[in-house]
């Protein structure tokens, strides 16, 4: 199959071909949906933690006397019913959010993510992607020429100067096919690939 080829001027000037493999699948919404959210569960550090009643600092002695006040009984102010008690299912610092995804439904769900790109109009190819110093106005300047604002860029290899040249920009992410991930490739509005990376990108997700 055939996806259009941008010039410096962001206009489609011919077609290059791409692995239908890749980037002709049928659109498997359910298993794009648990690819993305396995993929940010497995971001999560699951650091937090909260107190149960006995980690609380407070006092044994009991609040007031058992009978004759018109409230509930209480033993002591740790109680998880009472503004600063401990917790009753307190959150773990060592709580894990991960979720496995075996290798043949990642490649397939990451080939019908870029698939459903082609079909919508937001994935688009050229030749290169390279910057002659780590400048950011420079880079700036070629994204403006090409009217682009929300990108995706998957570059066959980011260089130093294309690295710093991009790092300061914002809503522009520069990376290397084995740096794309499910959730930043729904997230663009476009994503260009280089001609180098196709191949790197056949080679991962076929």
């Amino acid at each position: 199959m055939q996806v259009e080829l941008l010039n410096d001027q962001g206009q489609a000037s011919s077609n290059v071909d791409v692995p239908e493999t890749v980037f002709g699948r049928d659109y498997n919404e359910a298993l794009i949906h648990q690819l993305v959210v396995a993929y940010q569960a497995n971001a999560r550090q699951g650091t937090r933690a909260q107190k149960d009643r006995e980690q609380v600092h407070h006092s044994t002695k009991k609040p007031f006397k058992q009978k004759g006040t018109g409230r509930a009984r209480a033993g002591m102010t740790s109680s998880p019913l009472w503004r600063g008690g401990g917790r009753i299912f307190p959150n773990s610092p060592d709580e894990n959010f991960t979720q496995k995804i075996n290798k043949k439904m990642y490649r397939a769900g990451m080939a019908s993510i870029f698939s459903q790109l082609v079909r919508e109009g937001r994935l688009a190819v050229v030749d290169s992607m390279t910057v002659d110093s780590p400048k950011t106005k420079q880079l700036a300047d070629k994204f403006k020429a090409m009217n682009l604002n929300h990108v995706l860029v998957i570059a066959e290899e980011v260089d130093e100067n294309l690295y710093l040249a991009s790092r300061n920009l914002p809503n522009i992410l520069v990376v290397e096919p084995r740096y794309a991930d499910p959730v930043s490739l729904v997230h663009y509005k476009k994503v260009i690939v280089t001609k180098g990376a196709i191949d790197k990108l056949k080679e991962m997700f076929a």
